[in-house]
């Protein structure tokens, strides 16, 4: 079977389905229309499937012609609350939300592969799982399908899946990108309440500033990264929002501070969550004041598996070609929950570079009102 002559068959029925699903783009954990749409399209192909998270995620299975391992393949299905400025015919029809990250590619994609893996079934041995994910953005919809058992009866032996778009700048358009073990950085969101003591502001000594303690706190946060880590390891500490204050003559009680830990080791990771409440609780304490803190650990780094790397490059490179494969040097500090079913089992999560590039030149980035692909 010549595998990019059967897509190039069906090219413009996933076209289709891509821009059916870009008009109807949803958030979070709650994709009725989405999930509906996908649903449909199984049936016409006679797959099999079963539905979890309250009627959210699918995981479709593709039998073969004898026992065998089973493959999972995942596509996440969620957008983003963006108001859309593409111009596109087939623009979003959801008021203030859009597929700003391609997932709308993604589902199209992993709905073609199950179009020709559904066809041509007598010609492999074991099984398929189709693994169609919600939440990826925000709060994560790998977890609770895990635990639902999207990876058991049968039990997934390697598991798959991409990101198009430009995730990464080095990737030169119509290329993919793989790496060896960390390939993507770990995710968590911390939120400090910096405590102190409202008063006027001519007359400071009457109070405890949070404002004060919240810019030592913001400043030595970054310290974490460029005194305590070694250099060579990739980790980053945002501090992305501050929230405090309501006048200029007016020092207030509280300060909120919100951001993100980004890490390629678990336990640097752990390190940096405990360094950053020491830091808090010893600059409040030093400057009278108290403080509160979230730590939320979400999605873990993704870690491809060597072996199956291997693997993966040697099929890549039959429809790609050597020249198309990119292997980054470094890990990208974004995050993905992909990273859970790669703890469930071995395997490779890649970027395909597919941008759109307009009549101008421009290139606009995922998360952004005019973001769209080739």
């Amino acid at each position: 079977m010549n595998v990019l002559e059967e897509t190039k068959k069906i090219e413009q029925e996933i076209i289709k389905w891509r821009r059916d699903l870009h008009k109807i783009p949803e958030l979070n954990l709650y994709l009725p229309k989405t999930t509906k749409y996908v649903e449909e399209k199984l049936k016409e192909m006679g797959i099999e499937y079963k539905i979890l998270v309250n009627g959210n995620a699918i995981v479709g299975l593709i039998k073969g012609n004898s026992d065998g391992k089973t493959i999972g393949l995942r596509a996440d299905m969620d957008a983003l609350p963006i108001e859309e400025e593409t111009g596109l015919e087939f623009f979003s029809t959801h008021k203030g939300c859009m597929h700003a990250c391609g997932h709308d590619g993604h589902t199209a994609m992993l709905l073609g592969a199950a179009k020709i893996l559904s066809e041509n079934r007598d010609k492999f041995k074991g099984n398929v799982k189709l693994l169609f994910q919600p939440g990826e953005e925000y709060p994560g919809g790998a977890l609770p399908m895990i635990e639902e058992g999207a990876m058991e009866n049968p039990k997934v032996d390697a598991v798959i899946g991409l990101h198009e778009g430009v995730i990464d700048e080095r990737v030169g358009k119509g290329k993919i990108a793989y790496r060896d073990g960390c390939m993507m950085a770990s995710m968590d969101r911390f939120l400090i309440r910096v405590i102190g003591k409202g008063c006027h502001g001519a007359y400071p000594q009457m109070g405890v500033d949070p404002v004060i303690m919240a810019s030592e706190i913001i400043l030595s946060l970054q310290k974490i990264a460029s005194r305590e880590i070694n250099t060579n390891e990739p980790i980053i500490v945002s501090v992305c929002k501050i929230n405090g204050g309501f006048s200029q003559n007016i020092i207030p009680d509280m300060v909120e501070l919100e951001g993100t830990v980004r890490a390629t080791n678990n336990e640097t990771r752990k390190f940096i969550a405990n360094r950053i409440e020491e830091i808090v609780k010893g600059i409040t304490s030093a400057n009278r004041g108290t403080y509160e803190i979230e730590y939320d650990f979400k999605y873990p780094a993704v870690i491809n598996d060597k072996e199956f790397n291997k693997f993966f490059l040697e099929s890549a490179k039959k429809i790609v070609g050597e020249e198309n494969i990119f292997e980054l040097p470094t890990p990208v500090m974004g995050g993905e929950d992909m990273a859970y079913f790669l703890e469930k089992a071995p395997g490779t999560f890649f970027f395909l570079s597919n941008p759109k590039v307009y009549p101008d030149g421009k290139i606009y980035s995922h998360h952004n009102p005019k973001f769209d692909v080739d």
